[in-house]
C-alpha cells in the first residue's frame, strides 16, 4: 500500500501530515533519540485513535452501533487509509529505533572487547611448573601398577589342564 507523499496529504490532517513527514528517510535519521521516542508515542496515539474511529464507522455501517453524528457512516475507506499510513509511519519509526539499538549494542560490545584485550595484554604471564620433560628430554616414567607375579601363559595352561581333567571325569 505504498502511496506518494502527495496522496498521503489527502488522507491526513495537517498535524498528522507533519508527524508522518518526520518519519520519512532524511528527517528520521536526523532525529535525536529522545525526539524519536516522543514521535513514536505521538504516532502510536494517532494510529490507535484512527483505528478506533474506523472500527466505530464499520459498526455504524452494519447497524450494530448508534451513529455518532446525524447519520450513520456510509463508508470508512478514508479512515482505513489513514490507519494504513499511520501504521507505515509506526513501522518506519520502530525499524529506525531497532537499528539504533543494534548499532549502540554493537559499539558497546566493541568497546568491551577492546578493554578485555588490553587487560589480557597487561596481565602478568603465569608461572609454569617444572615438568618431567623440561630440559634434558623425556625422563623415565615407571609403571605404577603392581608387578605381575605369574606368566599369563602359565595361567592359560593351568585352566586348560583343569578343563581337560574335568572332561575325563565326566565321561
Amino acid at each position: 500500500m505504498t502511496l506518494t507523499r502527495k496522496h498521503e496529504e489527502r488522507f491526513l490532517s495537517a498535524e498528522e501530515r507533519e508527524l508522518v513527514e518526520r518519519t520519512h528517510h532524511p528527517a528520521i535519521a536526523a532525529l535525536p533519540d529522545d525526539e524519536l521516542a516522543n514521535l513514536r508515542k505521538l504516532v502510536r496515539e494517532r494510529r490507535d485513535r484512527a483505528t478506533g474511529i474506523s472500527r466505530r464507522q464499520r459498526r455504524e455501517m452494519r447497524g450494530k452501533a448508534a451513529p455518532k453524528g446525524a447519520a450513520p457512516a456510509s463508508g470508512n475507506e478514508g479512515s482505513m487509509m489513514k490507519v494504513g499510513l499511520l501504521a507505515q509511519a509506526m513501522k518506519r519509526l520502530n525499524r529506525e529505533s531497532s537499528r539504533r539499538q543494534k548499532k549502540s549494542a554493537r559499539s558497546e560490545l566493541t568497546v568491551n572487547m577492546r578493554k578485555a584485550l588490553a587487560m589480557k595484554r597487561t596481565a602478568a604471564k603465569p608461572k609454569r611448573p617444572a615438568s618431567r620433560t623440561a630440559g634434558k628430554g623425556m625422563a623415565d616414567n615407571p609403571n605404577q601398577k603392581a608387578e605381575q607375579i605369574t606368566d599369563p601363559r602359565e595361567v592359560g595352561r593351568v585352566s586348560q589342564f583343569v578343563k581337560v581333567g574335568q572332561a575325563r571325569r565326566d565321561r
